[in-house]
């Protein structure tokens, strides 16, 4: 019934979790096992890099080493998007002025590209933009404003200027660009990810959600049960963010792109908007893009990366997330370290609090009713822990969004569910399956099984939830216990 693992308490002082991107500073193995017991929940495999094997390679030594080590740790692939971008220069890359003329050439062969135009690998952007449009390039870096289209030429003013190299992305101001969320190769990276056995996979540039019905039912027809995860990047998907929230299992405030089109200055609102939405739906949200950008080279963060991971964490966030700091940096164990000290730090602040409408809420399921219940009982009674025997996860994802600082322990059987449920903030997945389904044995065992691994003492208060029968949404029995007396 039980596994040997080491002392979980390590890793369960902090609430929010840590998505860590794998890449070339993570591939020895020796390091990626510091990196996983320096407190990492999720890996992300990031499809824009790198060919199909070495992502398939990258996960079976996550598996292997956390398997060494006794921890769940779930796998996020994240395919590529359509992301659009210029061609190649004949130099590798040059310098562009304010005020001076630059063209878009849409004819124009891809490594081609001169000090005056380059090539584009999209070409329908001619199609997409207009007259005085201003186009960012480079992560908005370098920006121009179009004067004239004529035939497959885009004429523009360099409005901030800077060095330019091969392959760098392009945007227009306040969105608008056609391309479709799911290209070829993410269609194929899907169906990879897929035959890997990924737990989640991120969908990149949804504009609706029509995009991500679509990456659901590729990814059901490949036989996939990973959950979806809408990267929220794209000026369009602020428009209907509930549906688009509505149609996936997560989100990510993927602030590079999305800042890039609507702008800096509203950034910082519409983040805190993408968390709160998540939470009211009961979905799990990832805040990511240049959290601690600083540590690719240097040993420590800046009290400007420490303030923005402590900010999405006050916000809510489930998690947070490294890209470049964990695939490529010079310091990959000592930023999952920095960051999970920044987190620990950041949860002493007032949590954040749950719309009061839930209150007044009709609930749809008996499983909603008893999270919703068990999570308004065990603040209100200051119970140690709460215990959630479950099958899919969604009792306790529901207890989370109620951030009330008390452990939610979910044992299940299901490492599916586990990994799903490492990315969840507040909730610590425990490997379980109780003897019989008697009603009082699994309660009993639950309560006898984290008391063994420290987590619980005699005198503690406990609320466990169940379900009287196996299966999704089945959770209808709330107890409150005492341990040591039941």
């Amino acid at each position: 019934m039980l596994r040997s693992t080491p002392d979980p308490r390590l890793f369960m002082n902090r609430r929010t979790k840590i998505v860590a991107t794998l890449g070339p500073a993570t591939d020895d193995p020796a390091t990626l096992r510091r990196v996983l017991e320096a407190g990492v929940d999720v890996v992300r495999l990031n499809y824009s890099h790198g060919e199909v094997e070495a992502q398939a390679q990258r996960a079976e030594r996550v598996r292997s080493i956390a398997r060494e080590i006794n921890r769940d740790v779930g796998i996020l692939a994240d395919l590529q998007g359509p992301k659009i971008r210029i061609e190649r220069f004949t130099t590798g890359s040059i310098e562009l002025s304010e005020g001076q003329a630059f063209c878009l050439d849409m004819e124009l062969g891809k490594d081609e590209g001169t000090p005056n135009a380059v090539g584009c690998a999209y070409k329908d952007l001619i199609h997409d933009v207009q007259v005085g449009d201003t186009l960012l390039l480079n992560d908005g870096v370098i920006s121009m404003q179009i004067d004239r289209i004529e035939g497959p030429r885009i004429h523009c003013t360099v409005l901030l200027g800077g060095t330019l190299s091969d392959r760098k992305g392009i945007n227009k101001l306040g969105g608008g660009l056609s391309a479709a969320a799911l290209t070829d190769k993410d269609k194929s990276d899907l169906q990879h990810a897929v035959e890997i056995g990924v737990d989640f996979i991120a969908v990149s540039f949804p504009r609706s959600a029509e995009d991500m019905n679509e990456a659901r039912q590729l990814m059901e027809a490949a036989g996939g049960r990973a959950a979806l995860v809408a990267k929220i990047e794209r000026a369009e998907a602020l428009d209907d963010l509930a549906g688009l929230v509505g149609a996936s299992d997560a989100v990510m405030v993927a602030r590079g792109d999305l800042g890039v089109e609507i702008g800096d200055a509203e950034l910082p609102a519409r983040q805190k908007q993408i968390i709160q939405q998540a939470r009211e739906m009961n979905k799990m949200v990832i805040t990511a893009t240049q959290m601690m950008e600083s540590m690719i080279s240097n040993p420590v963060p800046t009290r400007a990366e420490v303030l923005d991971v402590a900010n999405a964490v006050m916000d809510g966030t489930d998690a947070v997330m490294l890209s470049a700091e964990t695939a490529m940096g010079k310091y990959p164990v000592k930023v999952v370290q920095a960051m999970a000290r920044v987190c620990v730090g950041a949860e002493r602040s007032k949590p954040p609090e749950r719309s009061k409408t839930w209150f007044e809420s009709h609930f749809q399921a008996t499983d909603e009713a008893i999270a919703m219940a068990t999570a308004w009982t065990a603040g209100h009674m200051h119970a140690e822990a709460i215990v959630a025997l479950t099958e899919s996860g969604s009792t306790p994802l529901m207890m989370s969004r109620v951030d009330s600082q008390i452990p939610i322990y979910a044992l299940t059987r299901h490492e599916r569910t586990r990994h799903r449920m490492a990315l969840c903030r507040g909730v610590y997945p425990i490997e379980f399956e109780p003897t019989m389904l008697e009603t009082l044995t699994p309660v009993r065992e639950a309560v006898a099984c984290l008391k063994e691994r420290g987590l619980l003492a005699d005198g503690d208060r406990v609320l466990v939830t169940k379900g009287d029968f196996t299966g999704a949404g089945g959770t209808n029995t709330l107890k409150i216990v005492t341990v040591g007396e039941y």
